[in-house]
């Protein structure tokens, strides 16, 4: 019984680590996405009013 519930934490544990890597990456992406948009925003920006 203790070895069933060691791999089920081992699981989880695992589970909870994927789950945060993988929301990092997304939110790091959306971050620079929205800085990479903001700047292709400010450039043409600078281009209409000239």
């Amino acid at each position: 019984m203790a070895d069933s519930m060691d791999a089920i934490q081992s699981v989880f544990k695992f589970m909870v680590a994927s789950t945060l890597i993988v929301g990092g990456v997304l939110v790091g992406g959306t971050v620079f996405a929205a800085k990479k948009v903001d700047s292709i925003g400010d450039a043409i920006q600078k281009k209409l009013h000239r």
